[in-house]
C-alpha cells in the first residue's frame, strides 16, 4: 500500500456490489453462532483463537470468490494465501475473535479487494451491532445499520492533538511492543483515550468520531478493509513509524490532518530505535 492511491479502475463498482454480497454469506454463518452454547473454539499456532465460525465464514466467502472470480487471488486469515494474482481478496472472517467468543457484540468481517498491491475497495460487517461499512476507490465510504439507508462517511476535521480522541487497542499490546512510555504520552497530550477495540475503532475513526487509532502485531488481513474505508473518508494510515504500508506489523490511523503531529509525538527519543 502506497499513500497516494492509483486512479480507479472501471468495474470497481461490479467488485464492490460482489464485496456486499461476500459479506452477506459471512453474515449468514458468523451471526447464528454468535454466543451460542455449542460454539467450538481452539488455539491456533500463535495462541490465538479460531472457531467454527471463523472457519465457516471463510469458506462462504472463497466459495462464491471461487465462483464469480476465478482468476482472483484469495489470502484469508484461516486458510491463508494460494497462487498470488495481480487481484487479491484479503479476508478476516471474524476480526475480534476473543469478542466474539465472549459474547461481545464488537467484532465484524472484513473484506477487501487488493489490486496491484493497494486495497481498492473494503467492506466491514458487524451484524452484532447491525452495522456495515464499506468503500471503494472513487466511490466514497459509506455506513448503513440494518434496514436503513446507506449514509456517507468522513473522517474529522480535528487539527489539534488537545482536541483529538484516541483508541489505542490495549495497554498490554502497546507494552508488549516496547512502546507503553508513547502511550502514556499520547493519553496525557490528547484530549480523550480509549479502547475501543478491533474493528470498530477504525470504522469509528472513519466516521469522524475519533483522530487515531493505533495497534501492533496485526497481519495484512486486519487491515486491508479498514485501509480502503479510511482512506476513502479521507483519512490516512501508515505503519507505526510512517511508512506508507499495512504490511509492516503495525498500523497508525488518522483523520489525515493530525497524522504528521501524531508521528512527530509517538517518534522515539533522539539516539534511541523504535
Amino acid at each position: 500500500m502506497t499513500s497516494d492511491a492509483p486512479a480507479s479502475r472501471p468495474g470497481l463498482a461490479d467488485d464492490l456490489a460482489l464485496a456486499l454480497r461476500l459479506a452477506d454469506a459471512a453474515d449468514a454463518e458468523t451471526l447464528h453462532r454468535f454466543d451460542s452454547a455449542d460454539l467450538h473454539v481452539e488455539r491456533k499456532a500463535d495462541r490465538t483463537h479460531v472457531t467454527d465460525a471463523d472457519l465457516a465464514a471463510e469458506r462462504a466467502i472463497r466459495a462464491v470468490i471461487a465462483d464469480e472470480r476465478p482468476d482472483d487471488g484469495i489470502f484469508g486469515e484461516e486458510y491463508g494465501e494460494g497462487d498470488t494474482a495481480p487481484r487479491r481478496w484479503v479476508i478476516d472472517p471474524i476480526d475480534g475473535t476473543a469478542n466474539f467468543l465472549r459474547g461481545v457484540p464488537a467484532w465484524g468481517t472484513m473484506i477487501a479487494l487488493d489490486i496491484d498491491g493497494y486495497p481498492r475497495l473494503g467492506v466491514v460487517s458487524s451484524p452484532a451491532l447491525r452495522r456495515r461499512w464499506w468503500a471503494a476507490e472513487g466511490l466514497g465510504a459509506w455506513t448503513s445499520v440494518e434496514g436503513g439507508a446507506p449514509r456517507a462517511i468522513r473522517v474529522s476535521s480535528v487539527d489539534d492533538l488537545d482536541d483529538a480522541s484516541v483508541s489505542f487497542q490495549s495497554i498490554a499490546q502497546w507494552d508488549e511492543a516496547g512502546h507503553l512510555d508513547e502511550l502514556v504520552a499520547l493519553s496525557r497530550r490528547v484530549w480523550r483515550d480509549r479502547a475501543y477495540g478491533d474493528i470498530w475503532s477504525y470504522m469509528l475513526l472513519a466516521e469522524g468520531r475519533l483522530e487515531f487509532v493505533a495497534e501492533f502485531d496485526v497481519k495484512e488481513y486486519d487491515l486491508a478493509a479498514a485501509a480502503a474505508i479510511v482512506t476513502e473518508a479521507g483519512g490516512r494510515m501508515t505503519s507505526f513509524d510512517g511508512a506508507p504500508s499495512i504490511a509492516n506489523g503495525s498500523a497508525l490511523a488518522t483523520n489525515g490532518v493530525l497524522h504528521e503531529a501524531f508521528l512527530t509525538l509517538l517518534a522515539p527519543p533522539a539516539g534511541t530505535t523504535a
